[in-house]
């Protein structure tokens, strides 16, 4: 999950935020338009981080989807004549962005991670998370030769790490936990989407209190649990808010999911297992809490550092 943020700004700001729009026909290209967005993102503050971080990126996103232009696209498409229809349909789109405050990944009805396109809804929080740049590397932590045969992804919502683990991990078997049965009906179509069938099991789960232990024990488990604070949840942005809470609400102190998760690891891990757990800027609260379990925190491309790894020998001693 993204840092939650909480600069808003009142509604009859921001529903004016289109007032001054010139007419369509001077926004006759994209590249117009994308200026006009960036401006509009900015004076109305719209919250980011669902899908990209910065006001360009998401407008180009949004508006070539809207006019069916290819994502990949080159710069040429920007000084492409749009017609009167093309020029209806993007304010319209910007409209909704600014005045509703729709997230755009709802919008189109999809979020990209680690190549896959993920189909999503309200039902499901946005894709987004550390782990599409981890994932690939958490074998290295296991004893040199281990191959991955069993994973889970606890708190799955729309299946996207569960199904980046089977696509990595060739041999692996995926158990995909969450307690929305809502959002397991989200993670089923892309599952069935990405014909991840055969490897990819759902499961309708309180964290792990449905599925039991596997023979042998999970090699991997990954979660990116709800950790925000529940008064933090409170002051989210309309576009955060506009994702299912149960995503966010970790509890007073955003940790509540996470002791139940590292309880019940304890017990499915393999012998040189690994549980690596994201939980966003509360690093200190887990160091402090549980430092008899010697967290190890992966290194992320941007410096955030926010995912950590416990070893199952140090989880079956704790005493927690």
């Amino acid at each position: 999950m993204s840092k939650v943020s909480t600069g808003g700004k009142s509604k009859s700001a921001v529903a004016g935020a289109l007032t001054t729009l010139p007419p369509t026909s001077q926004l006759a290209t994209l590249g117009g338009w994308i200026l006009f967005a960036e401006h509009v993102y900015v004076g109305a503050k719209l919250a980011l981080g669902q899908i990209t971080d910065n006001a360009h990126d998401e407008a180009l996103y949004l508006f070539l989807r809207t006019l069916e232009w290819p994502l990949e696209s080159g710069p040429e498409v920007l000084d492409k004549p749009l017609s009167t229809m093309q020029r209806i349909a993007l304010r319209e789109v910007l409209r909704m962005r600014v005045e509703q405050r729709v997230p755009a990944a709802y919008m189109t009805r999809e979020a990209w991670l680690g190549g896959f396109r993920f189909y999503v809804d309200e039902r499901v929080i946005i894709p987004r998370s550390y782990f599409v740049e981890l994932i690939p590397s958490l074998a290295n932590l296991l004893p040199a030769g281990t191959v991955v045969r069993r994973a889970a992804d606890v708190c799955t919502g729309s299946g996207c790490l569960a199904i980046l683990m089977a696509a990595e991990y060739l041999e692996a078997k995926v158990d995909g936990l969450d307690l929305s049965r809502e959002a397991l009906e989200v993670a089923a179509i892309n599952v069935k989407t990405l014909k991840m069938g055969k490897r990819v099991a759902l499961h309708a789960s309180d964290v792990f209190d449905a599925v039991p232990p596997p023979a042998g024990g999970y090699d991997i488990i990954v979660s990116n649990p709800p950790y925000e604070p529940s008064a933090h949840v409170d002051k989210q942005d309309p576009e955060f808010a506009a994702e299912p809470r149960m995503a966010h609400d970790g509890g007073a102190d955003g940790l509540v999911i996470v002791r139940k998760l590292l309880r019940q690891a304890r017990e499915r891990l393999a012998p040189h297992g690994i549980v690596a757990v994201e939980i966003g800027g509360l690093r200190k609260a887990i160091n402090r809490e549980f430092a008899a379990l010697a967290p190890e925190w992966l290194e992320t491309e941007d410096g955030s550092n926010c995912v950590f790894v416990v070893r199952a020998g140090l989880l079956g001693k704790w005493k927690g």
